[in-house]
């Protein structure tokens, strides 16, 4: 059977106001039956039918627009936090496989507004033009329209580039065996040191399913990376710091300016890639202006290893291969980012990015148990002899961004010591907000948001110019970083384990805090890396510049929040 493309463009724009009316009809809690979708519906059964043995269709009764045609089978997205591996290569019209696509199933449509970063353009390239010259035959019928699942729309990755799914494919546990194999073949001279960073948000995914406390589970992970070929393991905690030190900087400046600047504040988070990536893509200039600019804490972590770590070791750049191991699928597009690569040396400040259920799966599949490994301290990035005391930032199962600035700014701003901050939850736990208040005065006013039907609120707000916060901390996954998709989803897939989340969140509250400002590490880092606060340097390897991406994809107005 032979099936062409032609109608599947000529009816997208009308679809995706159809997707658009949908999903903001699930956001204000309707409950219509059926939406009319310009001659099709939205209706509200999945019924998943295998078509053959190895490829399977479906005929989708919940989400999906009907038209008389074709089915259009969105892949799933790389953005979107699944399980599945990220180093498949995705097509519009491939059909999908039925392992895959049973994951979109009627339990995960609750989510699926939360769990990507969904809403992302089409590509618009020459392939619409050929298409529509094709004809459309399904089962002898010659059809007009399309038929999309929208689950999988509103997570397609039609705003990714081949280029960019080629870097994508590139980060995986195939591609970190690849080096360590070419360092037994080559020549010493062309080894590749490989250097691991650990996010402080994966050690209780390992602390948990090794039955261990959070510290012995550092020194088994590191013992693991070090027994594969992986030269130096750090911790990320040291590059958070930076970027907290960097994020309170910023606001207290755009804070002092917010009369004569509109887009001061509210200001937003940055270290969030999928929050980042919708908002480049989706919401352009409406948020960009307002995203904090300090890099976030793996992309300084790579600035550490590949510019102040290599010229320590006395080599390039390029001679080194830094992994980090993070709780988020989302960090691997971060990481494959233009501004952050090296294109004279070819090499990226984070060359590849493993999930912590990618490096448990490892250890499975080579049948590692945690009493085989040894426990191996974690290197100082510094090079000081002895053990560095793992540490965390306030915050719950986050860096704590919010918290860590509104003391700064209570401090500097208005002279308040703020010793315990309150949390006033507001719709849900996942949209909490905080307030000082002084003789009756609101000073400051800041809010915790995660998820993406919480941000589909904040955006709303936004666009009505109702936004009271000087300051939003914005996360793409409910519950923050420790619920990462990377490493909290079910065994069965497609569902946050929230035994598992709840587990992790008291053993990352057992470990102690430490301001950053109290750091000696981060300070002697400041002067002889950076060559002080304020220097060029600082500005240059601390800070990005996110942009309205919208001139590239083109957004139809519809699409938008």
């Amino acid at each position: 059977m032979r099936t062409g493309r032609a109608g599947v463009y000529n009816g997208v724009r009308r679809i995706q106001a159809a997707v658009a009316r949908t999903l903001e009809a699930e956001v204000c809690g309707e409950t219509t039956a059926e939406l009319d979708a310009g001659g099709g519906a939205v209706h509200r059964r999945l019924d998943p039918r295998e078509e053959s043995r190895e490829t399977a269709e479906f005929t989708c009764r919940e989400s999906v627009i009907r038209s008389s045609g074709p089915p259009v089978l969105l892949s799933r997205s790389v953005l979107c936090g699944s399980s599945s591996s990220l180093s498949e290569s995705r097509n519009i019209n491939r059909p999908v496989t039925a392992r895959k696509m049973s994951e979109v199933n009627v339990a995960k449509k609750k989510e699926k507004c939360e769990n990507c970063t969904k809403q992302c353009n089409k590509k618009q390239s020459d392939e619409g033009a050929n298409a529509q010259q094709e004809g459309e035959e399904v089962n002898g019928q010659v059809s007009e329209g399309p038929q999309v699942l929208l689950s999988a729309c509103l997570s397609c990755d039609g705003c990714l580039s081949e280029e960019e799914s080629l870097k994508i494919s590139q980060q995986s546990l195939e591609e970190v065996e690849r080096v360590l194999e070419n360092n037994k073949k080559c020549d010493v001279s062309k080894h590749k040191v490989l250097v691991a960073s650990v996010c402080p948000q994966s050690l209780p995914f390992f602390a948990v399913k090794f039955g261990v406390d959070i510290s012995d589970s550092a020194l088994k992970l590191c013992g693991f990376l070090k027994s594969l070929g992986v030269q130096y393991v750090f911790d990320t905690t040291l590059a958070a710091g930076f970027s907290i030190l960097e994020s309170q900087k910023e606001f207290i400046q755009r804070y002092r300016r917010r009369h004569h600047d509109s887009h001061a504040l509210p200001m937003f988070t940055s270290s969030c890639p999928g929050w980042i990536r919708y908002s480049e893509r989706v919401l352009g200039s409406l948020v960009t202006p307002h995203i904090c600019t300090a890099r976030s804490p793996q992309q300084i972590m790579g600035c550490l290893v590949k510019d102040y770590f290599s010229k320590q070791q006395k080599l390039s750049p390029d001679q080194l291969y830094h992994v980090v191991v993070a709780p988020c699928f989302d960090k691997k597009l971060e990481a494959v980012r233009e501004e952050f690569c090296n294109s004279l040396l070819d090499s990226r400040d984070v060359d590849c990015v493993l999930t912590s259920g990618e490096i448990y799966h490892l250890m499975e599949q080579k049948k590692v148990s945690v009493e085989d490994l040894d426990s191996v301290p974690l290197d100082p990035v510094l090079g000081e002899a002895g053990e560095a005391a793992l540490v965390r930032h306030e915050g719950r199962g986050s860096e704590g961004f919010l918290e860590h600035v509104f003391k700064h700014a209570a401090k500097e701003l208005f002279g308040l010591e703020v010793h315990e901050i309150t949390y006033k939850t507001l719709r849900n736990r996942d949209f909490q907000e905080v307030t000082l208040e002084r003789d009756g005065e609101t000073l400051l006013q800041f809010a915790a948001i995660y998820g993406f039907r919480n941000i589909q609120t904040l955006v709303h707000r936004m666009r009505k110019g109702r936004v009271p916060y000087q300051l939003v901390e914005v996360l793409s996954c409910p519950g923050g970083c420790l619920s990462g998709r990377g490493q909290a989803e079910s065994e069965a897939g497609g569902r946050v384990d929230k035994a598992l989340v709840q587990q992790m969140e008291d053993s990352y509250s057992s470990l102690p805090v430490r301001l950053p400002e109290v750091n000696p590490a981060l300070q002697t880092l400041y002067q002889d890396w950076l060559q002080g606060h304020d220097s060029p340097q600082a500005s240059m390897l601390l800070h990005t510049q996110y942009r309205n991406q919208g001139q590239v994809h083109a957004q139809p107005p519809h699409m938008q929040w």
